[in-house]
């Protein structure tokens, strides 16, 4: 009785330990993938498309592919949303490519909003530079984590959750984001879902609202990306 009890841990530890194998690629392109050599400078052009940017040539990189100052400067918050991303992803910042991380700056006039959207691919953490801000994310099971920021403190969005900004200061609001992709992606819930030419009974049926307020609220979505 012993042995075959001893015989059945083995095999169910055998189980488990072939089942861990298995998953590990699975775990592997749970976020971007890791680089396989030092560095890899995006150049921007080249046209081969992957699932990243094209390796510049070695011999080519200079120490200015590692630099990036477009977070250096205010962007301009003048339009309906007040607020204004500038982003620093591989697109923009090629030195980053294949490492998996990028930055963000957020700048908020009076009142300005970063509307409820997703990053895909990417969590995403915060640090208030200026200002105050009242921040939250919606869980998978509609439950809201939100409060306010003041300067210095710091907030992380869970990947893929739906989550925003708002200034609640008197003044101007700045804050850095920093997240785990080189390209985490930012799709407006907004936006994506009024501005995408989805059938109006679609929204209709899942807001519970009449065809006139459909045509209304697409009329008044503000199509534009705060991200530049």
């Amino acid at each position: 009785m012993a042995r075959n009890f001893s015989a059945s841990v083995r095999r169910v530890t055998l189980a488990l330990f072939v089942l861990q194998l298995a998953l590990l690629p699975m775990m592997a392109i749970a976020s971007d993938a890791d680089p396989e050599q030092d560095f890899c400078v995006g150049d921007s052009n080249n046209p081969t498309i992957v699932n990243g940017l094209v390796c510049k040539n070695p011999a080519e990189v200079k120490a200015n592919d590692f630099k990036f100052s477009g977070l250096a400067t205010p962007g301009n918050t003048n339009n309906p949303l007040g607020s204004n991303v500038t982003a620093a992803f591989a697109a923009e910042f090629p030195g980053i490519n294949t490492l998996g991380i990028s930055m963000a700056r957020l700048d908020f006039a009076k009142g300005g909003l970063v509307p409820p959207h997703t990053h895909p691919r990417a969590t995403e953490i915060i640090f208030v530079v200026e200002g105050s801000l009242f921040v939250g994310f919606v869980s998978t099971n509609e439950t809201l984590y939100a409060t306010t920021l003041h300067k210095g403190d710091v907030f992380v969005f869970p990947r893929g959750l739906l989550h925003f900004e708002l200034n609640v200061c008197d003044g101007t609001a700045t804050a850095i984001a920093a997240l785990n992709s080189q390209n985490p992606g930012t799709q407006i819930q907004a936006v994506a879902l009024f501005n995408s030419k989805i059938n109006e009974v679609v929204l209709e049926k899942a807001f519970g609202l009449g065809e006139k307020a459909i045509q209304h609220i697409e009329s008044t979505v503000e199509a534009a990306n705060p991200v530049n």
